[in-house]
């Protein structure tokens, strides 16, 4: 089974930045904007890695909060709405990406949303992006570029979610 650890939970103007490892996967969502890029840099050696580990960076959409970051994995391949660039290079991604991973595309806050489910022993986990912001958070999303796509994503997130890493908050449980 896959396993994901938050590296920094994120707020207002941060995404939340996760951690997804899958047997030869190392990859981090969404790398968002931090005030200093030691901070993530640090969470990683708190897992015992380094940015040169790192050889996949999910991004959930296109809103510079969840990708300004993206450029500092030098061995990553970049999954993201188009494909997985790798260099001067896209290939397609498919939407059983491993075993325990899958990749929906999510629109509604944006049009190019995606989100990672992944299989791990407590139950699978939504990597969502802004499908949800947090928990609780407001049904009407004012940044939403198709309010009523974002209703469909966000009801089919919690029909296959156990866990919901929202765009901009800890994770919780579906209810």
């Amino acid at each position: 089974m896959a396993e994901v650890k938050i590296l920094v939970q994120g707020y207002a103007t941060c995404a939340t930045i996760t951690l997804v490892r899958d047997k030869n996967i190392v990859m981090v969502c969404d790398p968002g904007i931090l005030d200093s890029q030691q901070i993530l840099v640090d969470a990683l050696a708190k897992e015992g890695l380094t940015i040169n580990d790192v050889n996949y960076v999910f991004i959930t959409h296109s809103h510079i909060d969840h990708y300004r970051n993206i450029g500092m994995f030098p061995n990553a391949k970049t999954l993201e709405y188009y494909g997985i660039w790798t260099g001067g290079k896209v290939e397609e991604w498919k939407e059983q990406f491993t075993d325990d991973i899958k990749i929906i595309k999510t629109p509604g806050h944006n049009y190019d949303g995606l989100t990672l489910f992944v299989k791990t022993k407590e139950g699978t986990v939504a990597i969502c992006g802004d499908v949800f912001w947090k928990e609780n958070y407001p049904e009407n999303d004012q940044y939403a570029s198709d309010p009523e796509k974002l209703q469909e994503s966000r009801q089919k997130v919690l029909q296959l979610a156990d866990f919901i890493i929202p765009g901009h908050a800890g994770m919780y449980k579906v209810k």
